[in-house]
């Protein structure tokens, strides 16, 4: 992982900003050679990419949303010495980003799925309740916060959204209790919010804070995380070279059976049963690498909690043309927020 010298103080300039996760399997996977050129669609602290660089003498486009990370990571773009583009953009946009930066195709994607530990650790993005402060969440300025959304939500809407994307069987008596809470006073902040979650939600010693599982959803909600990795699946297929690689790193169950049902579908070459008639399928636009998802060893976890629960899926390009469709139908059923709010 560290082929060429230093490794990566040698590309970077020191230690990187956090651990990244699952980063081995992720770069060998890749199969990173001299002259290639790499997207890290999910750039943060630029963990991924300062392990891409440090592999070969290769190219690496990085991209995030975040103004933040990308002034953060501009010592790493001087320091790559023309080896690495970092670009402000959404990486459901990669494929357009790649032919912005003169690619008409690469030879590997790399997605790091979710929020970054250094959001988490900045109060002022209100992405976590350890630490106070305003109820934003947004990736990037733009956009409705979590703010906007908990003050306008119908409680129908609240419930639906915190069980599916939350997982959160209390779901319900979290969405009564934020329409009640928000009746008196708007929730303006983390802690605020979480109050409102504890006092409807218990737990044991041990568990989980009870405001995880409502935070994780109305944080993937108000980035529209779900459908920016179904866009950025389709957008790595098109902009693949054959045998070129697509790794995909996810934290989130509902990430992961997204990842795993793209990859199912785009290689799968079965036609109807025998009971039906045949079934025209498309040529497979992927072969499968992983049958089983790559997970972290005991090591790792003790090193980086983060990694215990993190699920690495890759497969690479066949030659076959990229579909026209969208994988739409990889979505939970959920409405967009914009629309939600447009009626409010």
């Amino acid at each position: 992982m560290t082929a060429g010298g230093d490794g990566f103080a040698a590309v970077a300039g020191g230690p990187a900003l956090h651990i990244p996760v699952l980063a081995r399997p992720a770069v060998e996977l890749l199969n990173i050679c001299d002259g290639g050129v790499y997207i890290d669609a999910t750039f943060g602290a630029g963990g991924y990419t300062r392990a891409i660089l440090a592999a070969a003498n290769c190219k690496v486009i990085g991209i995030d949303r975040d103004r933040h990370a990308i002034a953060l990571g501009q010592p790493l773009v001087q320091a790559a010495n023309g080896r690495l583009n970092l670009i402000e953009d959404q990486f459901s946009n990669l494929d357009v980003v790649a032919r912005g930066c003169s690619y008409e195709a690469v030879d590997g994607v790399v997605l790091d799925l979710g929020v970054s530990s250094m959001q988490f650790d900045r109060a002022e993005r209100g992405f976590s309740f350890r630490l106070d402060g305003p109820l934003d969440m947004r990736m990037s300025a733009a956009g409705l916060s979590a703010a906007d959304m908990v003050a306008a939500v119908s409680e129908r809407d609240l419930a639906n959204i915190i069980f599916v994307l939350g997982e959160e069987r209390h779901s319900r008596a979290v969405a009564r209790a934020i329409v009640k809470a928000r009746a008196a006073a708007p929730i303006r902040t983390t802690s605020a919010l979480a109050d409102i979650v504890a006092s409807v939600v218990r737990s044991r010693p041990g568990d989980i804070h009870p405001a995880t599982r409502t935070f994780q959803a109305l944080r993937i909600f108000v980035n529209d995380e779900l459908g920016e990795l179904v866009a950025a699946l389709s957008a790595a297929e098109r902009i693949l070279k054959p045998n070129g690689r697509l790794v995909a790193v996810s934290f989130h169950s509902l990430e992961d059976r997204i990842v795993k049902s793209f990859f199912t579908d785009r290689s799968e070459t079965r036609g109807g049963s025998r009971h039906a008639p045949e079934r025209q399928r498309p040529e497979p636009t992927f072969r499968v690498l992983t049958k089983r998802p790559t997970i972290a060893d005991a090591d790792e976890v003790a090193h980086n909690p983060r990694a215990r629960s993190a699920k690495l899926r890759a497969a690479e390009r066949t030659i076959a043309p990229a579909r026209t469709d969208q994988a739409s139908d990889l979505l939970p059923r959920l409405p967009a927020l914009a629309d939600i709010m447009k009626g409010r």
